[in-house]
């Protein structure tokens, strides 16, 4: 209960990741270190296919929290969503001594082999990362859009959709 209340004051009863006040809980990061979040950031970071990327944007605020441990959850999160684009570049600013980056790493062993898993490759076994340009080699039939992209088009700037390797976002046309 002591730990708690160290929490409960040091966080100034908010999460300590995206500052909701409501449903907040101890969530222990390793054996001796915990930081008090809500429902949602716990809900998201124990179950991947619950995540919600906007949700997550508050990391750009929390990542430069002085608590190593809501740092360590904020690592894990971005390296997470590596894949989304923006949570990339958030990685490229966010800086860990050796020590702290060691341990974050630690938490995500485990993890790593379902990053592994989903990986946008082109035609020509290329793996693709968000913001590369594309061309296509055939005829696109544009959902929603209602025109048919046209093969030799330049795709810019593309966007991977996290969870499915065979769907990538781009704009065609403005569309």
């Amino acid at each position: 209960m002591n730990t708690e209340n160290d929490l409960l004051l040091r966080s100034e009863n908010k999460c300590e990741l995206c500052s909701s006040e409501s449903s907040l809980n101890v969530y222990n990061v390793s054996a001796n270190d915990a930081i008090y979040i809500c429902n949602t950031c716990t809900e998201q970071i124990e179950d991947s296919a619950k995540i919600d990327i906007n949700h997550w944007r508050c990391l750009n605020d929390s990542m430069w929290s002085e608590v190593t441990a809501v740092q360590v959850m904020a690592w894990r999160m971005l390296n997470k969503m590596k894949n989304e684009g923006w949570p990339q570049d958030l990685l490229d600013m966010l800086y860990l001594d050796d020590e702290t980056l060691a341990w974050a790493k630690q938490g995500v062993e485990s993890n790593e082999t379902d990053d592994e898993l989903v990986k946008h490759i082109d035609s020509n076994g290329v793996e693709l990362n968000s913001g590369d340009t594309v061309v296509l080699i055939k005829d696109l039939n544009v959902k929603g859009a209602n025109f048919t992209a046209k093969r030799g088009t330049a795709v810019r700037n593309i966007s991977l959709v996290y969870d499915n390797a065979e769907q990538i976002e781009g704009r065609v046309s403005g569309q």
